[in-house]
């Protein structure tokens, strides 16, 4: 799965080094799951990382293999993701984008999220020197 991550995170040139590794998805799966798509020949070719927490889902971590993307899979992780969620009792789903994604707004608008606030970005790896960087909550009902 890292592969997978690292790849479609590769965009994220503003942010020194990998986006995670095999202790990072380690750590993540002790609070959550990740959900992973194959490819006919066992290929894993996209993952999503989702967490429960009574009636609120969260999705993250969306990944689709450079070579793979725009075929839909992203919109079939994040229905794999609700569904998941949906199936925990959950009422709402939730996501966070970092502000300086801003193609990514419009493609989770289209599946029904909604800004919903800001958070101050905290992460391991550094941010281009001059480069300021928030977090959009979105959510939406599911």
């Amino acid at each position: 799965m890292a592969a997978v991550v690292n790849a479609a995170f590769a965009i994220e040139t503003f942010l020194e080094g990998q986006r995670t590794d095999q202790a990072g998805i380690a750590e993540m799966m002790k609070k959550g799951d990740f959900l992973l798509a194959k490819d006919p020949s066992g290929r894993s070719v996209a993952c999503v990382y989702v967490e429960t927490s009574g009636e609120r889902g969260y999705f993250g971590m969306l990944a689709v293999d450079p070579s793979e993307q725009s075929k839909g899979l992203g919109r079939v992780m994040v229905e794999a993701a609700e569904d998941y969620c949906r199936r925990r009792g959950c009422k709402f789903m939730e996501i966070s984008v970092l502000s300086l994604r801003t193609e990514l707004l419009p493609f989770y608008r289209k599946f029904g999220y909604l800004e919903s606030g800001r958070q101050e970005f905290h992460s391991s790896r550094r941010l281009s020197y001059g480069l300021e960087c928030h977090c959009i909550m979105m959510s939406k009902l599911l």
